[in-house]
């Protein structure tokens, strides 16, 4: 929902899995209390960017992409999410 989305991550001190974000081609971390890796989806989930960002940053705008894939920082390379991978999603 709305605002499901615009709470986001706000107020957490960690996450449980990942939030998928769409429609989106960037995000930021104003008032977030962690880190969060950022994997950047194109229109068939295949991951073009991969980042880890630190409270109170602007991510810059990925052109290509539509979905943002947000997890606690570390879990990307644990989950072996990188540049060119394509994402799976389950409900649970």
């Amino acid at each position: 929902s709305y605002r499901a989305r615009t709470k986001g991550l706000l107020g957490r001190d960690s996450v449980d899995g990942a939030m998928l974000l769409t429609p989106a081609n960037s995000v930021h971390t104003f008032r977030m209390r962690m880190a969060i890796d950022v994997a950047y989806l194109d229109r068939r989930l295949t991951v073009i960017a991969v980042r880890t960002m630190r409270p109170g940053r602007l991510g810059l705008p990925r052109p290509r992409a539509r979905h943002v894939l947000e997890a606690e920082a570390g879990a990307m390379i644990r989950w072996g999410v990188r540049v060119g991978a394509r994402i799976a999603l389950e409900d649970e």
